[in-house]
């Protein structure tokens, strides 16, 4: 989340792609502010609009409500809700729809009623445009966007966000059970709420395990991704197949099971294999003196590894992933990043069909040297 906020400013926005957080972050300061006896301190504007006409009627009642004072005199929070017309759509790229936002930010710019607060929600937004730049300008802006499971590191970003939500819960979670979690659920705010409601209610006062995460915690969308991973460590090759599969037959695609899944379980195998190589860091039966043992290791050993909230090496996935290391070679682990990038090539510059470039990067890393060998050429 990324805030900017202005001194002395009555103007609210929260923003970006992440809805569920952007409608709570807006919700809470509305019942704050909102007068708690008048039940006409508060006015919502419903900010959804199907065409460029909707839209200028949708902000029509926002300057309206903002220069109508409330019935019985006082306090009086607007707030505009769930704006779908400020982002990239044909309503709003009308030019009708940018001459309705161009005198609503007016009217904010000349300044409020001393006892009007103005909150602005929405999802989407083009940043490049001049509704946004002065919006800016003007308001304490409040940016929620989604969390990409496709970058590289995403798990330690959804991590500091669990921590964040479980201490509202008045939840800990003890030793690998934050990673755990993260890895079962994904990365959707509603999703990892309603979980960590679910673990609270399990667990009690005490802190969460590993072993409450793997009874209560449902498997996400981001779950099944995971499992991709899981069957390309074991090297499985007709089960990664049949997920690969299973996820584009959903319709997610091939990017991102390339990048959020299969790209991240071969860098995981490479890293911890070259560890277990280069530094003798074996995993053992538990996590802790595995983790123990990668904190003792030099800064410059480990200076690429993903780290948690802490500052910590994120050593869960790493723990998780040493037995499969084993699976495979360093050299092969090498060639296994090389072709995946070749993959990412073909996948974007290319007209080849997704499924055949997953299914031949899949077959080259899995298929073990000697298998090659002896495979029956194609003609």
């Amino acid at each position: 989340m990324a805030a900017k906020a202005p001194a002395n400013t009555a103007i609210h926005a929260y923003l970006g792609t992440d809805e569920a957080l952007v409608k709570e972050a807006a919700m809470k300061l509305s019942q704050k502010l909102a007068p708690k006896d008048n039940e006409f301190g508060l006015e919502i504007v419903n900010g959804s609009a199907d065409n460029a006409d909707q839209a200028i009627q949708v902000v029509g009642r926002a300057i309206e409500a903002i220069q109508t004072l409330p019935f019985f005199g006082g306090d009086k929070v607007v707030w505009l809700q769930g704006v779908n017309f400020v982002g990239e759509s044909q309503t709003a790229k009308a030019e009708s729809t940018l001459a309705a936002l161009d005198t609503l930010v007016g009217v904010l710019e000349a300044g409020l009623p001393s006892d009007v607060t103005f909150i602005l929600s929405s999802g989407e937004i083009d940043k490049r445009r001049t509704f946004y730049k002065r919006l800016e300008k003007i308001a304490k802006v409040e940016v929620h966007d989604k969390l990409d499971t496709t970058k590289a590191g995403w798990e330690n970003a959804v991590m500091g966000h669990v921590a964040d939500r479980a201490i509202v819960y008045g939840m800990k979670f003890r030793g690998a059970a934050l990673e755990r979690f993260v890895q079962q659920v994904g990365s959707n705010t509603r999703s990892i709420d309603s979980e960590l409601q679910k673990l609270s209610l399990f667990a009690g006062d005490r802190p969460i395990t590993d072993e409450d995460v793997a009874a209560v915690t449902s498997q996400s969308h981001t779950g099944f991704i995971f499992d991709i991973g899981e069957a390309i460590a074991k090297r499985n090759l007709p089960k990664t197949l049949a997920l690969i599969d299973f996820q584009l037959n959903r319709g997610e695609s091939a990017i991102a099971i390339l990048l959020a899944s299969i790209v991240t379980k071969v860098r995981q195998l490479l890293h911890t294999r070259d560890l277990m190589e280069t530094h003798g860091i074996e995993p053992g039966q538990n996590y802790s003196p595995f983790q123990a043992k990668l904190d003792k290791l030099p800064a410059h050993a480990i200076g690429h590894l993903g780290r948690t909230k802490e500052g910590k090496v994120n050593a869960y996935g790493l723990f998780m992933t040493a037995h499969s290391a084993r699976n495979f070679t360093l050299a092969e682990l090498r060639s296994a990043i090389e072709a995946c990038l070749e993959a990412n090539l073909r996948l974007v510059t290319t007209g080849l069909d997704h499924r055949l470039v997953l299914h031949q990067l899949a077959a080259r890393i899995l298929t073990k040297p000697s298998a090659k060998a002896t495979a029956p050429s194609r003609r």
